[in-house]
Parts: C-alpha cells; structure tokens; sequence
C-alpha cells in the first residue's frame, strides 16, 4: 500500500487551494509574462498563467510555499493549460512539454525549502494537475452543426499523453483529472495515462502501485442545480463512466460553492468505492466575478462534511486562498476520514 493510501484511511488530507486567484494579486504585467526569453513573442501572452512556471518561477514556487504552510497535504502543479490544445490560444503549442516539467520542478522546489524550513513535517505530495482543455469531444462547438467537433478523441488522447510525459518525466506523484464538465474528454486523459505507462514500464518503477503508473486523483463539475455535469451526466452515470480507471480518489470541484455543493457531495460519498474528494469554489462569484465567501464561512462547510463522514480530501478552488486552507486544515485536523466501502463480489 503506497504512503498516500496509508494516511488517507489515518486522517483526512488537505489540498491546496486556488492558484489563479493567488496569481491575480501579484498583478503582473505583459512583460512580467513575456520575461526575456518571450520578450518578441508575436501575440499577447499575458493570462497564460501556466507560462510563468518558465518566466517567473518564484511567484509559482512562492504560491506553492503560502499553500504548504497554510497546512496543504497536496499542492497541484501551475498546469491546468499545459496542452497543445490550451497553449494554442497563444499559439506556444511546442511548450506544452516544458510546461509541465517547469511547473512540477517549481512544486517540488517549494516542498523541498518548506521541509528545510520546517523539520520533522509530514509527507507532502505534488498532484499534476490536468485540465478539462477549452475544447470538447461531447459538445459542438457550432449550434447550427450539432454533430460537428472541433477535436477528435485521438488528439485529445494525444495532447493529454505529451502533458502527462511531462508531468511524469518533472516528478510529480499523482495525476489530477480535474474540473471535468466532459466525461469524454476525462476518458481521454485517462486512456492517456494508462496508455502511457503500458508503453513506458520503467516510468511507472517509482510508483508504488506499479506498472499502473501514477495513482489518479478524478474531480468533476457539477455546473448547476440540476446536479448534471455540463455534458448532461448525473453525477451517478459521471462516476460510472470513470470508475474503470480505479482511481485514488473521485470528487467534485468548481463551479459551485460549499454550500451549493453539498448536496452532490453527499451523493458521492455513498456512490463511490473509492477516496472521495472536494474543493469548492470560495461561495458564488458576485456581480464582478470575484469571491466574498471568508476563509471561516468555507471552512465550517467543510466541517461539517467532514463530520459527516463524506470526505477524505478537502481543499478549496476558484477564489479560495492560502487563508481558506489554514481554516480548513484547522477544521478537519482530528475528523475521522470517510471510510472505504467494502464492496462485495457478485457471485
């Protein structure tokens, strides 16, 4: 049994918090983006937040470091864009592998200066963090032309393949499908990365469960109300759809607050055989978009899921900050972690 699974059955694990809110505070300028080696790039580069893992690292690594003293088990890598598709909004397709080995090495840098500076300190783990890309296998991007599609299951299969060699290749210990308002495109990523390490069995040696390669960590969105996924799942037929990968953890992120997502929470903790997982946005935006919800209000959502017995990883996105986690951490230090179900054979 690896590390991470023997301390998710002890307590319940924390997860870092938002990385482009904390990016949005530093401000940063075009040319902060651009630094000198993009400094004559053709277009704008200036919200490609995963590029600053190559130009500014410290403001990457300084992030990691607030979420890791606010009390993170695990922080995600700067990767949420770091595809060929994503990247090409700003037409830097080729730096899609360098992405994702920039950003796992700004992660592990923060670690390892926090264990320094912090002797004695409990494990600490980087989750390579895969977005759900800005194009989809289920939706046609045209409304006269249902059954067009902007991509193909294959080059979804294989942007996600280049991502996840680079987040392997940097060192990362988990693979976090995450944000996931398209079932198809998460199947993507997951054939990727079983695809990946059957292709490549000594990338998958440091790995404690084998020649299965990283353990998989799966977060959906529920977008609204009616407790569907953007695509249309219910949250029952989202986890059916995923659970062949056997995965660490299944869970839910973005889009809703706490309060908003408890509910499908809930549903997950009965449905899933595996660790379940949850980071909620920060409340619901406001009228400018921006997050109200103080670090004690998010917290005592999570309590109480937590004392619920729902949870076994909590942590906070859009909106949430280094302040939210610390009050989170402190919230489920000492809450029992949700059990795993013990699942009975069909005879």
């Amino acid at each position: 049994m690896s590390k991470i699974k023997e301390l998710l059955e002890e307590r319940i694990l924390v997860l870092d918090g938002a990385m482009g809110t904390m990016i949005q505070r530093h401000r940063l300028t075009e040319a902060d983006y651009r630094g000198g080696r993009f400094a004559q790039w053709h277009c704008d580069v200036k919200g490609n937040n995963d590029l600053l893992s190559i130009t500014r690292p410290e403001v990457i690594k300084g992030i990691h470091k607030e979420y890791l003293k606010a009390g993170a088990d695990i922080i995600e890598t700067n990767t949420f864009s770091s595809t060929s598709i994503a990247q090409a909004d700003y037409e830097m397709q080729s730096l899609a592998y360098e992405l994702n080995v920039a950003s796992v090495k700004c992660a592990r840098e923060a670690i390892e200066e926090f264990v320094a500076e912090n002797p004695g300190t409990g494990p600490k783990f980087i989750a390579g963090a895969i977005g759900p890309l800005n194009k989809t296998l289920s939706l046609s991007p045209d409304v006269n032309n249902p059954g067009y599609r902007a991509v193909t299951f294959d080059g979804v299969a294989a942007a996600y393949t280049e991502q996840i060699r680079g987040l392997v290749d940097g060192g990362a210990d988990l693979l976090l499908i995450e944000t996931i308002f398209d079932t198809l495109n998460a199947k993507a990523a997951i054939f990727a990365a079983r695809q990946f390490f059957r292709e490549h069995p000594e990338k998958a040696v440091r790995f404690e469960n084998g020649a299965e390669g990283a353990p998989i960590m799966i977060s959906g969105t529920i977008t609204d109300a009616s407790g569907r996924t953007l695509s249309g799942q219910t949250l029952e037929a989202f986890y059916i759809s995923v659970a062949h990968a056997n995965p660490l953890s299944v869970g839910l992120n973005c889009a809703l607050g706490a309060k908003e997502m408890r509910p499908h929470v809930a549903e997950l903790a009965h449905l899933a055989a595996c660790f379940v997982s949850a980071y909620p946005n920060a409340g619901l935006p406001n009228a400018m978009g921006e997050y109200d919800e103080q670090p004690e209000q998010t917290s005592a959502f999570l309590e109480d899921w937590a004392k619920e017995g729902f949870v076994n990883i909590v942590g906070g996105c859009c909106g949430t900050t280094p302040a939210h986690i610390a009050a989170i951490a402190k919230a489920v230090a000492g809450v029992a972690p949700r059990p795993l179900p013990v699942v009975k054979a069909i005879a």
